[in-house]
């Protein structure tokens, strides 16, 4: 099976399925009905994500919901290129070297982890806006990719204030990034760059599109800043 049609096709649901099963299991939910005995997507702004936790039940649920969104993301990622490394489904040669590349199927399981957060079956597909699994996604394809989105997210947040359109700028910028990084400091070819920058955009996508209600509060102005209180807004 090693290289065939099949071993690719069965290696992409593999990547796909273990995926989106670890993206279904949402930190924040997680976190508060253990700790809380609640629905955090009840409270504040209704979202499952790390900023409304934090806000409406403090650091220790805030800390668990980091520790499962972080770990999933890796997890998924890693078990996906290491199993499929290890049965030889499906290399891609990169034409750097003797070695094939199962990096791709990291890509795979990184789209479906972010769709799963962001739409999980183990909680009726209302999750996350995925910025927390999408930093794990990006650490693991690329730490220098990771670095340019956090400094990125980092100075639009200090200059705006406003921590929606911050993640939705570094994950638009993860895209490019990718692309610069995979050819040129890897040294990938250009067909293989092009392809993983064109997986990449998707989870990134979804995270713009998770965060569709902050953009139309955007462009209102009634957005919430970092330190503004409700009734201000």
């Amino acid at each position: 099976m090693q290289g065939t049609f099949l071993g690719y096709i069965l290696s992409v649901f593999f990547a796909a399925l273990s995926g989106y099963l670890l993206g279904s299991l949402n930190g924040g939910i997680v976190a508060v009905r253990l700790l809380k005995n609640k629905d955090i997507r009840d409270f504040g702004s209704g979202n499952a994500g790390l900023t409304n936790v934090l806000r409406c039940f403090g650091k220790g649920c805030g800390i668990i919901t980091m520790i499962i969104d972080l770990g999933k993301g890796a997890a998924a990622m890693m078990l996906a290129k290491y199993i499929g490394k290890g049965l030889g489904w499906a290399p891609l040669w990169e034409g750097t070297g003797p070695q094939n590349d199962y990096r791709w199927l990291c890509y795979v399981a990184a789209i479906f982890v972010v769709f799963g957060h962001c739409f999980p079956v183990w909680h009726g597909f209302r999750g996350g806006k995925g910025v927390l699994v999408g930093v794990s996604v990006f650490l693991v394809i690329n730490p220098l990719s990771f670095l340019i989105s956090m400094t990125i997210f980092t100075v639009v947040l200090l200059l705006s204030k406003y921590v929606s359109l911050a993640s939705c700028v570094a994950a638009a910028a993860v895209i490019p990034a990718t692309f610069v990084l995979e050819y040129f400091q890897r040294g990938t070819r250009l067909f293989s760059a092009i392809f993983y920058a064109v997986m990449i955009t998707i989870p990134a996508v979804l995270i713009i599109y998770s965060h569709h209600e902050n953009i139309e509060r955007l462009k209102n102005g009634t957005e919430r800043k970092i330190g503004q209180k409700k009734s201000a807004a």
